[in-house]
């Protein structure tokens, strides 16, 4: 069996507002292993977004504990930001630097050195067929080829875990085909995917292993066979209803 490379236990999150508190994550367990594109499939507001942030160390949980290739995310932050790739929804991109200088940027402030940077710099161009981008500024890239040089950077560090944050969102049909395609290819090679989506045909299309979430909580979690064994159901969607309950949607 693959290594587990992520674990989650009993991951929770609350945020205090003017209303009170508010569970955006409510005790949250699943593991992801080598090799392996895993979903959080939800709604928007369904705690998905907090959740990557919280595996990314970008928040720190509430309760409950994340280790990402046996580091701890409280105890050994560091150790996990150099093993982890993050894509966020926002590209975090400046219009001035083309695609090469963003890698060299992004490179650098991972502690590889120039020669290290321009090595990866070309086999990423070449892997993903971005030769062509490489010395364009990024003001005048399509939606789809900044989200294209926003997954090209997440593994300039050749992470073995990466975390995508809704990879599709706000993309065109073949700029979507396009960011599938780089996804398999990082699964192709190993890496552990954790993705979070709102898009039905992406979970089944990519992933392994689905979670469920809804309201927080994790409601069904397996493979899509597994799933459809479970609940009597073989399309996603029709999965995704029958667990999270009819009513709630009411």
């Amino acid at each position: 069996m693959n290594e587990t490379l992520v674990e989650a236990r009993n991951l929770t999150k609350h945020f205090r507002t003017r209303r009170g508190a508010v569970r955006a994550v409510d005790d949250v367990s699943f593991e992801c292993r080598a090799g392996e594109v895993f979903g959080l499939l939800g709604p928007n507001g369904a705690g998905k977004t907090t959740a990557l942030r919280m595996l990314a160390t970008i928040l720190t949980p509430t309760s409950g504990t994340v280790t990402i290739a046996g580091f701890d995310t409280r105890k050994d932050p560091d150790r996990v930001r150099e093993r982890i790739g993050f894509l966020a929804t926002e590209t975090g991109l400046y219009d001035r630097f083309s695609a090469r200088e963003t890698l060299r940027f992004f490179g650098r402030i991972s502690g590889l050195s120039n020669g290290d940077v321009a090595k990866r710099t070309g086999e990423i161009f070449e892997m993903l067929a971005m030769t062509s981008l490489a010395d364009r500024r990024v003001g005048t890239f399509s939606t789809g080829e900044k989200q294209k040089l926003s997954l090209a950077r997440s593994i300039v560090h050749d992470p073995a875990v990466l975390i995508l944050d809704e990879p599709t969102f706000g993309l065109d049909i073949m700029a979507a085909r396009s960011v599938e395609e780089t996804v398999a290819l990082f699964r192709d090679q190993g890496r552990t995917i954790l993705l979070s989506t709102h898009v039905m045909r992406l979970a089944e299309k990519l992933c392994d292993r689905v979670a469920i979430l809804y309201e927080g909580r994790i409601h069904a979690f397996g493979t899509q066979e597994e799933l459809a064994a479970t609940y009597g159901e073989t399309d996603l969607e029709d999965i995704f209803f029958a667990a999270i309950g009819r009513e709630a949607m009411a």
